[in-house]
């Protein structure tokens, strides 16, 4: 069990001369103190149970030059996001939302997405799932059957650090995330994971192979690191 606790007043703890704010969890899995910057803009300490609230501190002390440019890339994220208007993206297409009262499910048609009036992340975000698991499904079925490989599940997931993972067993996840990115980023995640079947680690074996199946593979893999973190509702 876990908890997220914040100081008296919501405020949460301050280090530094520029006062980075902070909240404190501690997880019984933790083996060591964490820090992870959430959301583009909340700094948050993961502490191992036993250990004590001041280590949480000197964390964020040594860490502050690399919080900061977290928390900069994330301003710059949130703004482009801001950019976008009344609009998400979709595999590349902007979808104009449209809001209706009354309305509780996100609904797509044609180039308009229906949604609930007031926040309608959640319930996008809902749709999204949905909407991923056909999307990365059918690529995912088609590479292994050109590859000559197979999985054993797929699941699709919201990972706060991760955009897909495969296991020893086969087992495929993605993050319904990378639908806010184009297409041919969603190819290339997919041709990766793919070629994790056959080769486990990132040697010049497994990149050889990414090249083999999915050319141009680095404009991709750039793209999304350039992007990463605008890919949010």
């Amino acid at each position: 069990m876990s908890e997220l606790r914040r100081e008296a007043g919501g405020s949460g703890r301050r280090v530094g001369e520029g006062a980075i704010e902070y909240t404190m969890r501690r997880s019984a899995r933790a083996r060591r103190v964490r820090v992870n910057v959430r959301d583009h803009v909340n700094v948050e300490v993961v502490l191992p149970q036993r250990t004590p609230e001041r280590a949480a501190a000197a964390a964020v002390r040594e860490l502050a030059p690399w919080i900061e440019r977290r928390l900069a890339e994330g301003r710059r994220a949130l703004a482009r996001v801001a950019e976008r208007g009344a609009s998400v993206p979709y595999l590349g297409r902007s979808l104009a939302l449209v809001p209706e009262p009354g309305r509780q499910r996100a609904h797509l048609r044609g180039e308009r997405l229906l949604v609930p009036a007031g926040d309608h992340r959640p319930a996008v975000e809902r749709l999204y799932r949905r909407l991923a698991r056909g999307e990365v499904a059918s690529r995912l079925d088609a590479a292994v059957a050109a590859a000559g490989l197979g999985y054993t599940t797929l699941s699709i997931r919201s990972q706060s650090t991760r955009w897909a993972s495969c296991s020893a067993t086969g087992a495929m996840s993605f993050n319904w995330r990378l639908l806010l990115a184009p297409e041919p980023v969603l190819d290339y995640v997919v041709w990766h994971e793919v070629c994790h079947l056959q080769v486990r680690d990132h040697s010049c074996r497994f990149w050889a192979l990414v090249e083999e199946w999915c050319p141009g593979w680095r404009e991709q893999r750039d793209w999304l690191r350039r992007n990463g973190t605008t890919l949010v509702l």
